[in-house]
């Protein structure tokens, strides 16, 4: 049986803060949770009942081995986890000022071992049978990931869904013309790209939601999904069909893995054969859930959490 969706790209640990409103220095106490973008987009699909895998390294440490347990207790399949000798597993902190200041603080050197991913190491043939693969920004930042990825891409030849999330991260690059190239080989292989408004412009040079979005089609893809913040998110697809829904309204506690959360309900939705509308509402919701809670992939919703917030018109 093959997977309803492959992710193929970061994964660490998160130690946030278990106090809000307090800078770095003052804290007294961190919750230890899984993380990285493309990891915690296939544990939020799998919330939803869906099958899915990652594809990414750590280190062979004992941070690397809670990554494996964390991974199996999400229901997500770790075959391709693979450690990397010589490198350490990145942590990841995070300062909590609610509503919207979440500065995250990176530690992935010399090298994180998910740049370290080699496309002679791929399972090709099931990357090319998964009902949806899942690629990001970060993976084409440094060799051997960025050639990895792109074999990636190529050999699925726009197979099924085949998603780009741009997950543009500015201290991975040294600015946004180096990634361009690159962005823009990678929108060639992919039917879906996903992005905010600084990573639209980084793949495309446009900022404006809809001429960005059209940009991206006319780079190759079926359907873009431009992420405008407070104003919502705009999806267009290549057959003139167009979505745009606003946020649900939320008291947010910590905005980081709620991109994630929408990123695992788009492709949810996209699996069902729902509408644009349908498939960006759901998404939205799930995202504002996971803004709600103060961690990111153990805070990934399920059906029934989505449905009730949808139905309330706001997460309670």
């Amino acid at each position: 049986m093959g997977y309803d969706l492959i992710t193929m790209g970061r994964i660490g640990v998160d130690l946030y803060p278990l106090q809000t409103g307090v800078p770095l220095p003052q804290v007294t106490s961190f919750g230890k949770f899984l993380g990285g973008s493309a990891t915690n987009v296939a544990v939020a699909a799998s919330r939803l009942g869906r099958r899915t895998a990652v594809i990414t390294r750590t280190g062979d440490d004992p941070f690397g081995t809670y990554l494996h347990e964390a991974l199996r207790g999400f229901g997500v399949d770790d075959r391709w986890v693979t450690p990397v000798p010589g490198l350490q597993t990145p942590v990841t902190f995070c300062e909590v000022f609610p509503p919207d200041d979440f500065p995250l603080y990176f530690y992935r050197r010399p090298k994180a071992p998910d740049l370290e991913i080699d496309a002679h190491e791929l399972d090709l043939d099931a990357i090319r049978e998964a009902s949806v693969f899942w690629v990001t920004g970060t993976g084409l930042s440094e060799e051997p990931s960025r050639t990895a990825t792109l074999a990636a891409l190529a050999h699925r030849d726009k197979a099924g869904l085949t998603v780009f999330d741009l997950d543009w991260r500015p201290m991975f690059w040294t600015d946004p013309e180096a990634a361009r190239p690159f962005y823009a080989e990678a929108l060639k292989h992919t039917t879906v790209a996903v992005g905010n408004l600084d990573e639209v412009e980084v793949a495309t040079g446009v900022r404006t939601p809809r001429e960005a979005a059209q940009a991206l089609l006319d780079a190759g893809v079926e359907l873009a999904v431009v992420k405008q913040g407070p104003k919502g998110v705009l999806a267009v697809d290549s057959k003139g069909n167009e979505a745009e829904v606003p946020p649900l309204p939320v008291n947010v506690l910590n905005g980081l893995g709620a991109g994630d959360a929408f990123g695992g309900s788009l492709c949810h939705g996209l699996l069902a054969g729902w509408d644009l509308e349908k498939i960006m509402r759901h998404a939205n919701a799930a995202g504002a859930i996971v803004a709600s809670r103060l961690e990111c992939s153990s805070a990934m919703p399920t059906t029934d959490e989505i449905d009730s917030a949808i139905a309330a018109g706001a997460v309670k």
